[in-house]
């Protein structure tokens, strides 16, 4: 199976990325849609990064700038993987039907097949198992209530998890960010030849914030 990865960077596509590789599948590039401004469907802050992982992890890396207008988005999308020989693209959609179906509906349109792997898992099974297999992720942006500025570039290890699944509970936010109350950018996994160590500033407007990196 030839496969394009849809990747933001962040914890769960790094993970769907990492399941498509052990089914033994040829990952022929990582796309990422870099958005100017904000979206429904994909992550902001951090994208450009997935540069520097596909680049550790030997993979080619490919990307548009989109404005995250619904309709242009997927069509930026559909361009990239009609440049590919690919039977079909992965992604880390954990709980949004809206984000699975458009995909699925795009799969559909272009005669690719569309993998969630993460569907539906169990949230704190799903964000442990990571830890346990060698993923180091940071919080990358956060907007909900419950997590302030030091949460901005925490790193998620079982402590911070422990810390996470608390205020979670307190607050009533998805322990997962499928929500988005907050967005993670890996910097290490199974599959990368080394750590990512990128320097960043913090930014905050009082009630949700996040990382600026060059």
């Amino acid at each position: 199976m030839r496969v394009a990865v849809l990747s933001s960077g962040g914890k769960d596509s790094t993970a769907a990325w990492w399941w498509a590789l052990c089914r033994g599948w040829e990952v022929k590039v990582v796309l990422t849609l870099i958005v100017e401004g904000d979206s429904p469907m994909f992550q902001v802050p951090t994208t450009h990064v997935v540069r520097q992982q596909a680049a550790v992890a030997g993979v080619p890396w490919d990307h548009r700038r989109i404005d995250g207008t619904e309709g242009p988005d997927l069509e930026a999308l559909a361009a990239m993987l009609c440049a590919y020989e690919v039977d079909g693209f992965v992604s880390g959609a954990l709980r949004s039907d809206y984000q699975k179906n458009r995909l699925e509906r795009l799969g559909h349109d272009l005669g690719l097949h569309s993998f969630t792997p993460l569907w539906h898992q169990p949230p704190m099974q799903h964000l442990r198992g990571l830890v346990d297999h060698g993923f180091c992720f940071v919080a990358s942006a956060v907007s909900c209530e419950g997590l302030d500025s030091g949460w901005l570039g925490r790193v998620l290890d079982h402590d911070g998890l422990d810390a996470l699944e608390a205020l979670a509970a307190k607050h009533r936010f998805n322990v997962d960010g499928e929500g988005g109350e907050y967005e993670t950018l890996v910097l290490n996994a199974p599959f990368f030849s080394t750590a990512l160590t990128p320097t960043w500033t913090t930014c905050w407007d009082g009630r949700r914030g996040h990382l600026s990196i060059e």
